[in-house]
C-alpha cells in the first residue's frame, strides 16, 4: 500500500492530465454510444462539440458584421444598450445600411419641421407621447383607458422571465408612464410595483383558472377588484412565436411559487392547449368578450398573429352589425418573439409583422370600424424609424418584448428555453438572475423608452407633425423592387390609413382617462 501511494504521489501534474485523458477515451469508445463522432476520435471528438456550443458567441462577437446578425444585429443592439444606459446612440460619418436594400425604410420631412407652440406638454417634458385613442370609450366601459406611452412591455410571463426581471419591467414602466402586459403566467407580486397592467390570459387561463382548468370569471373579477392597477384585459388567441401551438413552460422552470400563481404542480411541464374552453367560434368569442367587460368595468382586446383571414372577416362583421366586440387588438408578427418554439413554427407559420398588420387594417378599415379599435403592432418595433412606419399603418400603441429584455440585460444569447440565461433575464436560477439590480435595471428600462418617445416626437416633428399618429401612408417610402426601388406605404400595401382624430398633445395630457404618467401625478400633488 505505501508503495502505491508514494507512486501516486510522485505522478506530475502532466501524468495526472495523461490519466484523465485515458479514461475519457476508454469511456469514448467502450462505454458511451450516444454520440459517434466521440466513440470514433476519442478525445478529440469533444472539441467538436465545445466549439459548437460557442459558435452563437464567436460568432456574435468575432464572426458577424454590425448589420449581419439575426434577430438583432449589433447596431440595433448597441442603440438600445446605448439608450437604456442614457450613454451617447449616435452614429458618426453616415449609415453604414444599405440603403438601396430590399424594405429599407425612408421617412418623407417636411420642408419646415412642426414648431412646438409657447406652453405645450413637450417644452415640460420632451418624452411625453401618450396613445392617441382611448381603449374602451367606443364601447363604453366603465372604467376606460388611454395608455399614457405609446411604447410599452409586451406579453411576457413570470416564470418565462425571472423574478428579477418582471420586478425590473414593472418598476421602469412606472417611472416611464408605460404599461406592463403580464403575459399568460398570471398576475404576480412582481407586477405589482406600481405600473399600469394589462392582465393577459391564454387557453392555460393561468392566475383565473378554476379547477377542471377552464376559466373562471369569478376569479378575473376579485383579481380585477383587488389590483386596480390593472387598466385591461388581453385575450391570447395566438402568439407570433407559434400560432395555433399550445405553449410549453418546462417543468424545471416552476417553482413553488410559479405553481402557486399559475394554479398548476411543481416540477412538471406545463401544456397550454392550442384552443380556448371557453369559447369554440368567433360568435361565442365576441359574447366571452362581453362577459368580461360587462363583469369588470375593464376595455377587453384580443391578441393573435395573422394567417387566414375569413374568421377576422366574421368578427369584423359581427362587430359592424352589434357594435359589440374588442376595444383592441394586438397583432403579432409571425416571425416570432420571446415565446420558445420549433423552428417550423417560428419560421414558417403566419405572416410577417408587416403584412399581418397590413391585412387586418384593411379587413376592418372597409368595415368602418378601425376608428373605434386600439390597434397595438408587437414586432421588432421598438426602434424608431420602424415604429414611425408603424404608425403610419395605423397602429395607435407598439408592445416590445426582446427590446425591453435586452435594455435591462439581455445579451440574445437566445437559451432562454434552457433556464440557462446567463443574464438572469430568463431563468428561475437563484444563482443567474442575483446579478439583476432592480432599482438599476428599472431606469435602463424607462431610460429606454424615454430615448425612444423623445426620438420618434423629433421624427414627427421632422415630418411636420405632433404626433406619430399623424403621419400619413403617403410619408413613408419602402424599398420593394429594382424598376421601382421606393413606393410610398400606400402603393406598397393598397390602401389608406383612416386619419386618428387627434386635438393637439395638451388635450391628450389633460384626459380623464390617461394611465398613470409619474411626472403628471407629481405635479398634481403639487
Amino acid at each position: 500500500m505505501d508503495v502505491i501511494i508514494d507512486f501516486i504521489s510522485n505522478i506530475p501534474w502532466w501524468g495526472w492530465i495523461l490519466v484523465f485523458l485515458f479514461i475519457v477515451a476508454i469511456r469514448d469508445i467502450f462505454i458511451q454510444r450516444s454520440h459517434t463522432i466521440s466513440h470514433n476520435f476519442p478525445i478529440i471528438g469533444h472539441l467538436r462539440y465545445l466549439f459548437e456550443s460557442i459558435g452563437p458567441e464567436m460568432r456574435q462577437y468575432f464572426v458577424a458584421n454590425n448589420r449581419e446578425e439575426l434577430p438583432f444585429n449589433r447596431i440595433e443592439r448597441g442603440w438600445i444598450y446605448a439608450s437604456a444606459k442614457k450613454e451617447n446612440n449616435y452614429e458618426g460619418f453616415g449609415t453604414d445600411r444599405d440603403i438601396y436594400a430590399h424594405q429599407h425604410i425612408f421617412i418623407n420631412n417636411a420642408m419646415m419641421p412642426f414648431q412646438l407652440p409657447d406652453h405645450h406638454p413637450h417644452h415640460e417634458d420632451k418624452t411625453f407621447l401618450p396613445c392617441a385613442k382611448v381603449m374602451g370609450l367606443y364601447h363604453k366601459r366603465k372604467r376606460p383607458f388611454r395608455p399614457a406611452s405609446i411604447i410599452n412591455v409586451s406579453a411576457m410571463s413570470f416564470g418565462s422571465l425571472s423574478a428579477k426581471a418582471i420586478e425590473s419591467l414593472n418598476k421602469g414602466v412606472q417611472i416611464s408612464g408605460a404599461y406592463h402586459n403580464t403575459g399568460e403566467g398570471g398576475l404576480s407580486a412582481y407586477h405589482s410595483h406600481g405600473g399600469d397592467v394589462i392582465f393577459h390570459f391564454g387557453t392555460g387561463y393561468f392566475g383565473v383558472r378554476s379547477q377542471d382548468g377552464g376559466f373562471s370569471l369569478e376569479k378575473l373579477v376579485k383579481l380585477v377588484a383587488e389590483n386596480p392597477f390593472i387598466r385591461a384585459i388581453e385575450v391570447k388567441l395566438s402568439q407570433g412565436a407559434k400560432p395555433g401551438k399550445g405553449g410549453v413552460l418546462p417543468g424545471k422552470k416552476i417553482t413553488k411559487e410559479i405553481a402557486e400563481i399559475r394554479g398548476v404542480a411543481i416540477g412538471k411541464d406545463v401544456l397550454s392547449p392550442p384552443n380556448h374552453k371557453a369559447f369554440s367560434n368567433v360568435p361565442e368569442m365576441v359574447d366571452f368578450i362581453e362577459k368580461i367587460a360587462d363583469a369588470t368595468g375593464l376595455p377587453v382586446g384580443i391578441k393573435a398573429a395573422i394567417g387566414k383571414l375569413e374568421q377576422w372577416e366574421e368578427l369584423a362583421n359581427i362587430m359592424a352589425s352589434t357594435g359589440k366586440g374588442p376595444d383592441f387588438i394586438t397583432i403579432d408578427g409571425g416571425e416570432g418573439g420571446t415565446g420558445a418554439a420549433p423552428p417550423s413554427f417560428a419560421d414558417h407559420v403566419s405572416l410577417p409583422w408587416v403584412y399581418g398588420f397590413s391585412d387586418i387594417y384593411k379587413l376592418f378599415q372597409s368595415k368602418n370600424l378601425s376608428e373605434r379599435i386600439v390597434f397595438i403592432g408587437s414586432g421588432k418595433l421598438g426602434f424608431p424609424a420602424k415604429a414611425a412606419m408603424a404608425f403610419a399603418m395605423g397602429v395607435d400603441c407598439i408592445n416590445v418584448a426582446r427590446e425591453a429584455m435586452m435594455s435591462i440585460g439581455c445579451i440574445q444569447a437566445q437559451i432562454c428555453h434552457t433556464n440557462r440565461c446567463p443574464a438572469g433575464v430568463a431563468t428561475q436560477s437563484k444563482w443567474l438572475q442575483s446579478g439583476i439590480d432592480p432599482t438599476l435595471k428599472s431606469e435602463r428600462l424607462a431610460q429606454y423608452f424615454k430615448t425612444f418617445r423623445k426620438e420618434l416626437i423629433e421624427i414627427s416633428h421632422a415630418a411636420g407633425y405632433e404626433h406619430p399618429c399623424q403621419f400619413k401612408m403617403s410619408d413613408i417610402e419602402m424599398n420593394v423592387d429594382d424598376h421601382n426601388l421606393s413606393k410610398e406605404l400606400h402603393r406598397t400595401y393598397n390602401y389608406e390609413k383612416t386619419q386618428v382624430a387627434f386635438n393637439g398633445m395638451q388635450n391628450l395630457k389633460d384626459c380623464l382617462y390617461l394611465g398613470n404618467y409619474p411626472q403628471l401625478t407629481q405635479n398634481k400633488n403639487h
